[in-house]
C-alpha cells in the first residue's frame, strides 16, 4: 500500500478517508504491450503505476503514430477527456514494460469523491498539477530545441530514457529519431 499512500498524498486526508480510499483499489498485472485503452473506448477507470512504464499516443492526420505522454511509477495512468467527460479516447495507452497497477473503477471513484471531501479536494489539486505540466510541455515544444527538452526529459524522468524505445522518445519530444540519435551523440562527447 505504499504506493497508494505515496500518490494519495494530501494534508485534508484522515487515516479512515486513506483506509476506504485504498480498500477500493484492485491491484493488477499486465503484460508489455498490452492495452489499458485504445481509441473510441471509453476509460472506466484509472491506475496508479507501481512498478513499468506506460505510454499515451494518437495517430496524426498523416497516419504516424505521435506518443502524448508517458507515465512512470508512481504516477496516475488517465486519460482524463474520456473518464470525465465520458467520451470515446482519440489515445491509446499501451504498457510498454511488464506494469503493477493499483486499478479504481470509475463508479466507485465517483462514490468516493462524493462522500470524502478530501478526496475531492485531491483530485482538485492533482487536476491543477497536471494542467500545470501540460502547459508546460507546450510551451516548451515551441520556446526550447530539441537537445533542451531532452535534457530536462533526462533530469526528470529517467525511467523513460531507460525504458522508452528512442522511438517513442523521438516522437514525444517531436524530433526524427535521426535527429534524437545526434542529440544524444552531442551529449556523449560534452
Amino acid at each position: 500500500m505504499e504506493i497508494l499512500k505515496y500518490a494519495y498524498q494530501h494534508p485534508l486526508f484522515e487515516n479512515e478517508d486513506l483506509e476506504k480510499i485504498f480498500a477500493a483499489h484492485e491491484k493488477i498485472q499486465v503484460s508489455k504491450g498490452e492495452f489499458l485503452l485504445k481509441k473510441d473506448q471509453v476509460l472506466n477507470q484509472f491506475y496508479i503505476l507501481e512498478d513499468g512504464l506506460v505510454r499515451t499516443f494518437l495517430y496524426d492526420y498523416e497516419g504516424n503514430e505521435i506518443t502524448t505522454g508517458f507515465s512512470g511509477k508512481n504516477e496516475v495512468v488517465i486519460e482524463v477527456a474520456s473518464i470525465f467527460q465520458r467520451i470515446p479516447s482519440q489515445e491509446y495507452i499501451q504498457c510498454l514494460t511488464d506494469c503493477v497497477l493499483w486499478k479504481l473503477d470509475y463508479d466507485v471513484f465517483q462514490e468516493l469523491f462524493h462522500q470524502i471531501p478530501a478526496f475531492r479536494e485531491w483530485g482538485r489539486a492533482w487536476m491543477a498539477f497536471e494542467l500545470y505540466l501540460s502547459k508546460k510541455r507546450a510551451t516548451e515544444m515551441i520556446t526550447e530545441p530539441a537537445k533542451s527538452r531532452y535534457l530536462h526529459l533526462m533530469k526528470d524522468k529517467p525511467q523513460i530514457i531507460q525504458q522508452a524505445p528512442l522511438k517513442f522518445i523521438a516522437s514525444y519530444l517531436g524530433v526524427t529519431d535521426t535527429s534524437l540519435s545526434r542529440i544524444r551523440k552531442e551529449i556523449i562527447n560534452e
